[in-house]
């Protein structure tokens, strides 16, 4: 007993020795605050939820300013295209058609449609037209020879939720500036929602993540993995607006980062739910004085027709 009696009169004669050498100091950081309104949601609902916004976008006319960006760490170079406006028109269930016009003059631009399986763009200042399937064959093509029709149309209709999928769900949060405070930070949680493949044997593979405000329930990211389980496409979605009873965002940032591509669409103005005609979807044979680049063939891919009188970026 007088041993511990001992140690602990030493420990005690030892305390003020120590608070002299274990000192501190403050420094600032941003203050964080949570959201004015959190809301609370069970994954049955967020899923019900997304089906019903989901199913209410039977048909879609966007007038749109997209801003192409190419390029990224493994070039060491971004190159941020001329930005372009026009129409993106989406129908049921997988048609797409974007026409995109040059500024002053408004004449076509580009012109690109798809069925959901293949897809045709035509370049008419160029003379050119590229062709090929909906899912990019040759991984070789990078920038702008990446882009396909379901990369945007994957990206602006967020799918729903069908009883094969497999999902789950986390909560995490993000930080962002305060609008209104400029020294301060907005710490919003969120609700990530998370599809599966089915499983083979034991192992399910992601196909994609869809992150959810609890500011408002409204989706303001999607991952979309490839097969390797890469995100393929990243998606970011805000400045949403009231069209009728749907909220819709009006700026989609979308980020291709294997192929180095960037979209940035900002929605002017937006009709929903029109009935589209069937030639809204219908370019047309291509001009016999068109060049053609099929982007299924690995000879016509590499040769590039089109390539050499590629518009020029602002850089």
């Amino acid at each position: 007993m007088k041993l511990k009696h001992a140690a602990a009169v030493a420990l005690l004669a030892m305390t003020p020795a120590l608070t002299g050498c274990l000192r501190y100091r403050t420094r600032s950081v941003m203050k964080t605050r949570p959201p004015a309104v959190v809301y609370i949601s069970t994954l049955d609902q967020l899923l019900h939820q997304l089906n019903a916004r989901n199913a209410a976008l039977q048909s879609m006319t966007l007038y749109v300013q997209i801003q192409i960006s190419t390029g990224g760490s493994l070039q060491g170079e971004v190159k941020d295209w001329h930005a372009l406006s026009g129409n993106i028109i989406i129908g049921s269930p997988e048609q797409i058609r974007v026409l995109l016009v040059l500024p002053v003059v408004g004449s076509r631009a580009l012109d690109m449609i798809s069925d959901g399986k293949s897809f045709k763009m035509l370049i008419p200042p160029y003379n050119c037209a590229i062709t090929g399937s909906d899912v990019v064959t040759n991984s070789a093509q990078k920038g702008i020879y990446s882009l396909r029709p379901a990369v945007i149309l994957d990206s602006m209709l967020i799918r729903g939720f069908s009883k094969d999928d497999l999902v789950s769900m986390t909560q995490d949060s993000r930080t962002y500036p305060n609008p209104k405070k400029r020294k301060e930070l907005i710490d919003e949680p969120d609700y990530d929602i998370q599809f599966l493949s089915q499983p083979q044997g034991q192992v399910a593979r992601s196909l994609r993540v869809l992150h959810v405000s609890r500011a408002n329930l409204l989706p303001y990211r999607q991952d979309i993995y490839n097969a390797e389980g890469k995100v393929a496409t990243q998606a970011l979605y805000s400045n949403y607006r009231k069209f009728g009873n749907l909220d819709f965002p009006t700026k989609i940032v979308i980020q291709r980062p294997l192929d180095e591509l960037g979209l940035t669409i900002t929605i002017t103005k937006a009709t929903f739910n029109q009935k589209l005609d069937a030639d809204q979807f219908d370019l047309g044979p291509i001009p016999e004085s068109f060049k053609r680049q099929n982007m299924d063939d690995p000879v016509s891919a590499a040769t590039n027709p089109c390539a050499a009188h590629a518009p020029q970026s602002t850089h």
